[in-house]
């Protein structure tokens, strides 16, 4: 099992930034790939930024340039720095842990870009 708590959410107007934090416990050691990804207001999930093993990162063409994913060594931490904002980038973030046991998902930050 891995639990995942994410933080760093928060209210912010356009054109600021916010990093997330993703605390993963349990298992870690069983984790290959984390990411993050989220759900707008009347949208269904996309996936957003990930980072596996490796340090290799995938992201999402709408924050490529804009949002940087990264981890500590040892699987504990998992960030999303997000520069750039927009009121699209508005969502509930959720962070995800690829393991060999399975998928494991937090209950999410919430993100709100406004004026």
């Amino acid at each position: 099992q891995v639990q995942l708590v994410e933080s760093g959410g928060g209210l912010v107007h356009p054109g600021g930034s916010l990093t997330l934090s993703c605390a993963a416990s349990g298992n870690i050691l069983s984790i290959f790939a984390m990411g993050w990804y989220r759900r707008a207001p009347g949208k269904q999930r996309e996936l957003v930024a990930t980072i596996t093993t490796s340090n290799n990162t995938n992201y999402a063409d709408s924050v490529e340039g804009r949002f940087t994913i990264s981890r500590d060594n040892a699987w504990s931490t998992v960030y999303l720095r997000m520069c750039g904002l927009t009121p699209e980038d508005t969502a509930d973030y959720h962070c995800n842990a690829a393991s060999g046991a399975g998928d494991y998902w937090g209950q999410g930050t919430h993100v709100t870009v406004s004026s």
